[in-house]
């Protein structure tokens, strides 16, 4: 294997909510490995901090200042995109947020399950909608990288609308794999864990007196990183995923996995019980 598998030279890559946190770690690895990075960010500050990172580094970029949500803002992009680069290469539908809505779903409305819907599902139809065409056209195919959340694929209380619309993504993601692979154009998903990012801070949830037991409720011991959905974007981007598609990674550490078991860092023994006596269950 050369090391050009993992190149993303003259790729050219669009990456939505790339200001900042996942998207942003994820079009800074873009860039770095060459690729002609389109950044879409719809907060103005973070936008402007994302074209310095760019510019200060000489890398290719594009950014553009406009809202997933909004059907003409993404159509006024891909123009942008087409006469700047004339094709797209990559896709990385980034953008989703619980946004602060944390109750029963007895307690939900109409108008909250709308805002959940534009912001983690509606767009990804949208963006890739509009991609699509152009997409299409590029005879060496392409890759659409759906970033959903490991709350897809468990039960999250207070959350029931954010997974399902969430679940939509896998969904969306398998079966637009197989309507594209005879174009060459393969589809997947990333599902991260909670990380550690500008925006969510989940270490700084935890009282300062049991944040050492991240290491316990994490196979891996940490909360995620950019860093981290950067790797999982980086392989499904190039070469290397070559023939991977309508699959999701889970970007979690290994939390899934772990499905409510415990380690005891001080015994390494297992528990489902977060706190456990002797004469608990443990493995």
């Amino acid at each position: 294997m050369t090391q050009d598998v993992i190149s993303l030279k003259e790729k050219v890559a669009i990456v939505t909510g790339a200001g900042g946190g996942l998207g942003r770690g994820i079009a800074e690895a873009f860039g770095s490995l060459g690729a002609k990075v389109v950044v879409v960010e719809h907060d103005n500050d973070r936008a402007d901090d994302a074209e310095s990172w760019f510019e200060n580094r000489g890398h290719d970029h594009l950014v553009c200042r406009i809202d997933v949500r909004n059907a003409p803002d993404v159509a006024a992009m891909l123009e942008q995109v087409r006469d700047a680069y004339g094709r797209i290469d990559v896709l990385v539908n980034n953008v989703g947020d619980f946004l602060g809505l944390v109750k029963p779903f007895a307690e939900t409305s109409e108008d909250d399950w709308q805002a959940l819907y534009e912001i983690n599902l509606k767009h990804v139809f949208r963006v890739t909608h509009a991609a699509l065409p152009i997409m299409l056209g590029n005879e060496r195919g392409g890759s659409i990288i759906n970033i959903s959340t490991i709350e897809a694929f468990r039960g999250i209380p207070n959350g029931a609308v954010y997974s399902a619309f969430n679940a939509g993504i896998t969904g969306f993601t398998k079966s637009l794999a197989l309507e594209l692979g005879p174009a060459g154009i393969r589809v997947n998903a990333i599902a991260p864990e909670t990380s550690e990012t500008e925006q969510v801070k989940p270490s700084a949830w935890v009282a300062p007196e049991y944040r050492e037991h991240a290491k316990d409720w994490i196979p891996l011991g940490r909360f995620g990183k950019p860093s981290d959905a950067a790797g999982c974007a980086v392989f499904l981007a190039s070469d290397l995923s070559a023939w991977v598609t309508g699959t999701t990674l889970h970007m979690d550490g290994g939390a899934l996995a772990a499905a409510g078991w415990y380690r005891v860092h001080a015994t390494g023994r297992w528990t489902n019980m977060p706190v456990v006596s002797d004469a608990g269950i443990k493995m």
